[in-house]
C-alpha cells in the first residue's frame, strides 16, 4: 500500500493543493500541507523551505518532516534517504531512528534494521517499540526461511492491476468469477489529482472472468456509486444484490469524511446508495470505513478511529435490527484483536473466522495479514500472523477468500508489484500423491509382468493396477482428468497377487497413508512375491527340549512367529498347505517322526484356534528324514557353535501350498484373534 493514509485505509485529510499558495513562509505552509495529509503537496514545499532555510536545526526538523512524508506515502526508499539525512544533521527526535528501522525493514533488510532498533531502544528505552520491532524481525527472518513450507502460493493478478493502485478486491457474485475493487486508474469519476496520493481519486471498478479464467477489462461502477471523492473498499451481502462500500466526501473544502455507504442493485447497476444508520443517529457523522458482512449478513465488522479504543484505528462491530432496519451501536473488537497500531481491512470466512490486516501485531513489515479464529458470538482468539508468502517486508492487506476454499486475492505493494498496491491471487496447490513400485519374484528378483495391485482406501476407495514388463506399477492421475487416486488424509492397503501363473504365488499386502502428509509426495512400496516352492520358510518356532508345546515365556513365545503363517493364510483365502515340522539327526527315528508330528500338530491347532479352517492345513511330521544340512557336513565343520547351528537348521517348521481352488466358506469372525510380525526362532 503506498499511502497508508490515503483512499486504501479511508481516513484521510482532503487533498487540498497548497502549491499554489504564497511563498512567503514555506516552512508553515508545508506544515499546514503535512497536518491536512496533503502529503504529495506537503513534500514539494518542505523542500522549496529547506533551500531556503539557514538554521541548522529548523534543517534537520525539514529533512525528518520530508521524511514523514515519504513514510505515509508508503515509499520507503526514499523515506529511508530523508531519515538518514536528518539523522546526520542531529536531528533530537528518537523516532528517526524508530521510523527508519521500519522503513528498512519494510525492504526486507531485517539485520540492519534491527541495529537501527537497537539505536532506538538506546535513546528511548522505556518505549517497548524497540524491542518488539527487533523480535519482529527476528519473527520475519524465520517466516521467510520457511515459507516454502507453506501451504499457499502468491501470483500477481496482472490483468486486474495497473501502474496505479488497485486494491481490496470483493466478490461481486454468488459463484465468485466476479469482483468489485478500488483503484485510482486512469478514467476515475473524479477530476485532477488527490494531493494526499498525487494520483487520480480512487473509484470502485468490476471486472468478471471468463471460462478459461481470463479477467474482463476493469470497467468503473455507475457515477450513482462513484463520485469526484474517493470511494473504495466494499463488500457484498450473500445475495450479491447489496453493496456497502466506503466513501470519503469534502466538507468545507478542507477535510474528507468518510462513511459506510449502501445500495441496492437494479440490473446491472446500482441504485443511490445512503449512508447507514445506526441507533445512535450522531455516529453519521464519525469517520468509519472498510466494511465486511458475516454470511448471514447480520453482523458487520469496520474500522474507525473515532470511537476510541486501543490507539490509531480499531475494529468495531454491529449488528442489523430488521424491524428498525437500523445497525446496533458499535462495539470494539478489543484489546486481543486492536492495537495501539492501526487495524483495518476485516473479512470474515463463513466459519466465522476474522482476518484483518494490523501494523501493531508482530509482523514482517508494513501492515500484515492475520487471522483470529471465532470463540463465540462476535468474539474472537489471539490472532496469527499468516506469515510469508502471504505477508511480506512490504504492506499486505485486503484479504478475501472464495467460500469455504483455500483460495482467493489479497492487496500488496511488494517486489513484483506493477508500481504501487497491487491485486494478488493466492491459492493452495492441490497436494500431489503417486504410489509406485515394483513386483518381483521374491527368489528369482526377476519382475512379475500382469501382477494386480490393488489399492483400498479408508475413504471407501479401490482401484486396480497391473504390471508392465519391468513389473512396475504406479497410481497417479486418473486417466482424462484431474482427478487422482490418493487424497489427504486417507490410509490405503495395498494388495499384491499373482494369478493364472506356473508358479504361483502367495499375494502380499502393504500398508501406506496420507495422514499427516502435508507435501506432495511420492511413495515407493515394492513388493517380492513368494513362489509356490516345495518348502516356505517363516519366523522359527521355539519348543523346549523333547517338547510339542509352543514356547511361551517371557523372552520367547512362539505364538507370535506361528501369526505370520496367520497372516499368510488370511490374505491368500484360497490356498491349502502342508505345515511340516522336522527335527535333526540325534534321537531314535521313530521318537523324532513321533515329536515332529505333535509339533506340526500344535501348529495347526493354534491355527485353527485363530479361526482358520481345519481343512486349510495338513500337519505332517518328518522326523529326520529330510535334513537341510547332512550330518557328514556337520561333522565336518569346526566348531562346536557351528555345528549347533547347523543342527537348529534341521529343527525347522515350515510350509508348502498343496493347492490354490480352496473354496472359503462363509464363517463369523473369529473373536480373540491375536496379530503381529514379530521374529522368533526355531528350537
Amino acid at each position: 500500500m503506498k499511502l497508508m493514509r490515503t483512499i486504501a485505509v479511508l481516513f484521510l485529510a482532503f487533498g487540498v493543493s497548497f502549491t499554489s499558495f504564497a511563498q512567503k513562509d514555506l516552512t508553515k505552509t508545508a506544515e499546514l500541507a503535512f497536518e491536512s495529509e496533503s502529503y504529495s503537496d506537503a513534500i514539494l514545499l518542505f523542500k522549496k523551505a529547506y533551500t531556503k532555510e539557514k538554521d541548522s536545526k529548523k534543517k534537520g526538523e525539514i529533512l525528518f518532516n520530508i521524511a514523514e512524508c515519504y513514510r505515509n506515502i508508503q515509499d520507503p526508499k526514499q523515506a529511508e534517504v530523508w531519515y538518514k539525512k536528518a539523522i546526520k544533521f542531529n536531528h533530537p527526535d528518537p523516532l528517526a531512528n524508530l521510523y527508519l528501522a521500519d522503513v528498512i525493514k519494510s525492504q526486507g533488510r531485517y539485520d540492519e534494521a534491527i541495529v537501527e532498533y537497537q539505536k532506538y531502544k538506546a535513546k528511548n528505552p522505556g518505549d517497548p517499540r524497540g524491542d518488539s520491532g527487533i523480535k519482529s524481525c527476528e519473527m520475519a527472518s524465520k517466516w521467510e526461511e520457511e515459507k516454502d513450507k507453506s501451504k499457499y502460493k502468491v501470483e500477481n493478478e496482472v490483468l486486474l492491476n495497473s501502474k496505479e493502485f488497485d486494491f481490496s478486491p470483493t466478490f461481486a457474485d454468488k459463484k465468485n468469477n466476479a469482483v468489485i475493487f478500488t483503484s485510482s486508474r486512469q478514467g476515475s469519476t473524479g477530476g485532477g489529482d488527490d494531493g494526499v496520493t498525487g494520483q487520480s481519486f480512487t473509484d470502485l471498478f468490476y471486472s468478471e472472468r471468463d471460462k478459461r479464467g481470463k479477467w474482463s477489462v476493469p470497467e468503473p461502477l455507475n457515477t450513482t456509486i462513484n463520485t469526484a471523492g474517493n470511494e473504495g473498499s466494499a463488500a457484498l451481502n450473500t445475495r450479491r444484490n447489496f453493496i456497502y462500500f466506503t466513501r470519503c466526501e469534502a466538507q468545507n473544502k478542507k477535510q474528507l469524511v468518510c462513511h459506510i455507504y449502501g445500495a441496492k442493485k437494479q440490473g446491472r447497476l446500482w441504485a443511490e446508495p445512503t449512508q447507514i444508520e445506526f441507533e445512535d443517529d450522531s455516529l453519521k457523522k464519525v469517520h468509519m470505513g472498510h466494511p465486511c458482512l458475516s454470511k448471514d449478513d447480520m453482523v458487520m465488522i469496520f474500522a474507525t478511529d473515532a470511537l476510541g479504543g486501543q490507539g490509531g484505528k480499531d475494529l468495531f462491530y454491529s449488528t442489523y435490527d430488521k424491524k428498525a432496519k437500523k445497525w446496533s451501536n458499535p462495539v470494539n473488537l478489543g484489546p486481543e484483536i486492536n492495537t495501539s497500531g492501526h487495524e483495518m481491512f476485516p473479512f470474515l470466512r463463513p466459519d466465522g473466522t476474522l482476518f484483518f490486516a494490523s501494523d501493531g501485531h508482530i509482523g514482517m513489515g508494513g501492515l500484515d495479514i492475520f487471522s483470529a479464529a471465532s470463540t463465540g458470538k462476535n468474539a474472537w482468539g489471539k490472532p496469527e500472523n499468516m506469515k510469508s508468502p502471504i505477508n511480506s517486508p512490504a504492506n499486505d492487506f485486503g484479504i478475501i477468500f472464495e467460500g469455504n476454499k483455500n483460495r482467493g486475492f489479497l492487496t500488496s505493494d511488494r517486489k513484483d508489484s506493477r508500481g504501487a498496491d497491487d491485486i494478488y491471487q493466492f491459492y493452495q496447490p492441490p497436494t500431489i500423491y503417486i504410489l509406485q513400485g515394483t513386483v518381483t519374484d521374491v527368489e528369482t528378483k526377476k519382475p512379475l509382468v500382469g501382477a494386480k495391485v490393488t489399492l483400498v482406501g479408508t475413504d471407501g476407495s479401490s482401484v486396480e493396477a497391473v504390471t508392465d514388463e519391468l513389473g512396475f506399477y504406479m497410481f497417479d492421475k486418473k486417466e482424462g482428468t484431474n482427478d487422482r487416486f490418493l487424497s489427504e488424509n486417507t490410509a490405503y492397503t495395498i494388495e499384491v497377487s499373482k494369478e493364472g501363473s506356473d508358479p504361483g504365488y502367495l499375494n502380499a499386502k502393504g500398508q501406506e497413508t496420507t495422514v499427516g502428509v502435508a507435501k506432495s509426495t511420492t511413495f515407493v512400496h515394492d513388493f517380492g512375491l513368494q513362489p509356490f516352492s516345495d518348502e516356505i520358510t517363516f519366523p522359527k518356532v521355539l519348543y523346549d527340549l523333547g517338547k510339542w508345546d509352543l514356547q511361551v515365556n517371557d523372552s520367547v513365545n512362539s505364538k507370535d512367529s506361528l501369526n505370520f503363517l496367520y497372516q499368510v493364510l488370511v490374505d491368500n483365502p484360497n490356498i491349502v498347505i502342508e505345515l511340516s515340522a522336522h527335527t535333526d539327526s540325534r534321537g531314535g527315528d521313530k521318537a523324532n517322526e513321533t515329536l515332529s508330528q505333535k509339533r506340526a500338530q500344535s501348529c495347526v491347532d493354534y491355527l485353527v484356534e485363530k479361526g482358520i479352517p481345519e481343512d486349510r492345513m495338513k500337519p505332517q511330521g518328518y522326523g529326520e528324514r529330510s535334513l537341510k544340512i547332512t550330518d557328514e557336513t556337520i561333522a565336518a565343520l569346526p566348531t562346536v557353535q557351528e555345528r549347533e547351528a547347523a543342527h537348529q537348521e534341521n529343527r525347522r517348521t515350515v510350509f508348502k501350498v498343496l493347492r490354490d481352488d480352496y473354496v472359503p466358506k462363509p464363517a463369523a469372525p473369529a473373536e480373540g484373534t491375536e496379530g503381529g510380525d514379530t521374529e522368533g526362532s526355531d528350537g
